[in-house]
Order: structure tokens, then sequence, then C-alpha cells
């Protein structure tokens, strides 16, 4: 087997956002670095974000737009490398981008200019990047030496920063490289679990879901990460979108991330309004409507439809008495449904759980009892939320590792 580039400092494993901004930010301060990965092109997930324009960070990112067992682990290297150092570098290329919604910076023109922008990044830093390399093999010899072997040839550092993502989009070359590593070092694991991801229902639910196929509404759905004291809640509102597969749209991706099989979904379609108040409002303004009517002043036509049939007799609203309509704003206020599950990883932006952040530093991304070894972006147990909070950590996360090369090799 063919030695290759010796004298490295470096391996980078993955050629995605946090792997770039690694090789490029070692590269820069002096390390000699080399990307391997099986893709024949860098970044192709970034080319796929944000509907192909990357919503490359979210300007409010902190740690509090994060999952993960240890919530301030991510603290520190969001705090070293922040939104508007990445916005920095953007402008310093050219990139015309702009802001979406509140905090969500997007490109003007394709994701390819922040691809683009990483690769120029990763060139004046001399790394050397060997695509379509499928690894073979990893390990560390008894010197503290890493080890990579691929389908051509064998490479040596006293680094390794694995930057392979974790198991969404395989169709995008997704594997389980970098949970395989972790255990193989002796590196704990929080369970993976597919995130930002539409759910599924069973069959009994689909039978009126299918019919609402496309309909979209704004909801607001409260979540809670962890128990007992440590107990986190946080409220998304923002738009719900029924397939015919279940529920899709933005709040439900964001509910996806906290939601745990078996529990129930509790969403409230009428997001800042007093439900009850204003049911009995249309009743004594419009008392020879009929439920249907009144539904779809609030509602979607078929989505008041359905409800109307489930919860209201027929009539005219001067006929219903009052405490039927305070019960149906207790439906829409707080509809409980129970997801049969998710669309899996093949539909998940991201991956939720990882490398168990207590076996690496805060600081620099390495692991705690195995030097030279650090862990990036989506492969370890920080999740962010949908809006451009997960590319912030892949850059942050890169960056602290990448600089703990330099560092060392200086």
């Amino acid at each position: 087997m063919t030695v290759q580039g010796a004298g490295h400092d470096a391996i980078v494993l993955g050629a995605g956002a946090a792997g770039l901004m690694a090789a490029a930010t070692a590269g820069q301060g002096g390390a000699r670095v080399v990307v391997l990965d099986h893709a024949q092109h860098a970044g192709r997930k970034i080319l796929i974000s944000g509907g192909g324009r990357c919503n490359f960070t979210n300007m409010d990112a902190g740690a509090g737009q994060f999952l993960s067992a240890n919530p301030h682990f991510a603290k520190s290297a969001l705090a070293r490398y922040t939104p508007a150092d990445f916005l920095a570098l953007v402008q310093r290329h050219r990139i015309p981008w702009h802001e979406k919604a509140a905090g969500q910076l997007f490109c003007d023109r394709s994701a390819r200019d922040i691809v683009d922008m990483l690769m120029r990044e990763c060139a004046s830093g001399q790394v050397e990047m060997r695509l379509s390399h499928r690894i073979i093999d990893v390990a560390r010899d008894g010197a503290g030496q890493y080890r990579v072997e691929t389908d051509h040839g064998v490479f040596h550092a006293p680094s390794l920063i694995v930057a392979t993502g974790g198991l969404s989009i395989p169709k995008l070359g997704a594997t389980g490289l970098a949970h395989d590593l972790a255990r193989r070092f002796g590196l704990g694991m929080v369970a993976p679990a597919p995130a930002l991801v539409p759910l599924t229902f069973g069959a009994r639910d689909m039978a009126w879901m299918e019919p609402l196929a496309g309909l979209s509404v704004n909801v607001g759905i409260a979540c809670q990460d962890g128990a007992g004291r440590q107990a986190r809640h946080v409220t998304f509102r923002d738009g719900m979108v029924f397939t015919h597969r279940g529920l899709s749209g933005p709040a439900i991706l964001q509910a996806s991330s906290y939601w745990q099989p078996g529990e129930v979904l509790e969403i409230d379609l009428l997001p800042g309004i007093n439900a009850a108040a204003r049911l009995l409002e249309i009743k004594r303004d419009r008392p020879r409507a009929g439920g249907v009517a009144m539904l779809s002043m609030l509602l979607p036509q078929r989505l008041a439809q359905f409800f109307a049939r489930s919860g209201l007799p027929e009539g005219q609203l001067a006929g219903l008495p009052d405490s039927v309509l305070t019960d149906m704003a207790g439906m829409l206020g707080a509809w409980r449904l129970n997801p049969h599950g998710t669309e899996g990883y093949v539909k998940a932006e991201v991956t939720r759980g990882g490398v168990d952040t207590a076996s690496l530093s805060s600081r620099d991304m390495e692991a705690r009892d195995v030097p030279g070894l650090f862990m990036v972006g989506e492969a370890v147990d920080v999740t962010g939320w949908l809006g451009g909070y997960n590319f912030q950590w892949a850059w942050a996360s890169g960056h602290a590792a990448g600089q703990a090369v330099a560092e060392r090799r200086g």
C-alpha cells in the first residue's frame, strides 16, 4: 500500500462545512493539512441547504438554540467564533447575502458561493484536497500517529479531525464513520436519531390526514428538553404542513428534534389568540352562521370542515351552548396527536445525538483521553434549531479544532 503525504500535521476526514473550516483554519495557521473524502465534490450538503441558497448562519446563535446532553458545551466554541466572524468572511469574499427572517442569513445567488469560498480559504492555507478517496481503516500507533488507509494509499499525521457528519441524508454519502471511530477510540456516544425531520402517523390518523395533504397553517408547538429541574421549555411558532405521510413544515421540523417515540405532540392551531373568547365573539356577531363558517374565519377551509365534523353539532351558532364552543377552543389550542415515527435519516436535515460531549474538550473539540483526535460538526452531540444554527456550529467547532492543530504545530 502506497504511503501518501509524509509530513502532514493533520488529516481531516470529511470535506463538508466543519471539515473545510477546520482545514482552512489549521492550514492558514501554518499546519500541513490533508482533507480526505469519499465524495467526488466537496460541500455536497452545503449545496442543497436553504433551497440552494445556503442559510449559512444565524446572527442570534447561542448555546440556547442547541440540544445536547450538556447544554453548556457549545458555549466556548460559539463564543470564540461567532456569526459575525463568519459574516465577515463572507463579506471579505464579496458574496452577496440577505436576511430572510430574523437573524437567518442566506446567499443571494447560490450555496455554491459558500463552497467556493471555503475552497479558496483552504487553498490559501495550502491544504491538500483528496476527494474520491474511500476510507478503509483508521488506527493510531504506539507513537501517537494516526494512520488512515484509503483506496488510494495510506496517510499519517499526529492529529486527526473527524468531520464526516451524522447519518442524515444518506443519498449525499452520509455514513456512520464518525460514530464508528468514536466507539473504536473509546469515546462515549449519545444515541443518534433523525432530527429536523417530518413526522409520520399510523393508518388510523392518515385516514383523515391524507385529504388535508398540502394544507399549511401557522401553529405553536411547545417542546421540552430534558426532565426534572433541568427541563428546558421552548415554543416554536411557525408553519405546519399536512403531507401524504403525516406532518412537516418548519414548526414540525423544530419539534421533531425534541420529540421522543411514544410522546404526544400538542399543537396550538391559534397561537397568540384567545380561542374561547374569539369563538364566543363570532357566535355573538354571527348567530345564524354554522360551525364550518365560524371555524373558516380562523382556519383553512378544509381544516375547518374537519374540526366542525369532529366537534360541533350541525345548526346555527345561536343554538349551540357556549360550553360546546369553549370545548372546541380547548381542542384548537391544545390539539393532541400521536406521531407514529419520523421519515428517518433520508429526510432528516441533521442527526440528533452523536459523540458524547463528556468525552471532548469544549475549548477545542479534542478527545480528553485520546490526544490528537478531534470530533467536530454534526458528529458531536450538539444539534441546532432550524435556521442556520447547525452551520454556525460547524464553523465554530471546525475553527476551534483547526486553531488547536495550528497552535500545536507552533
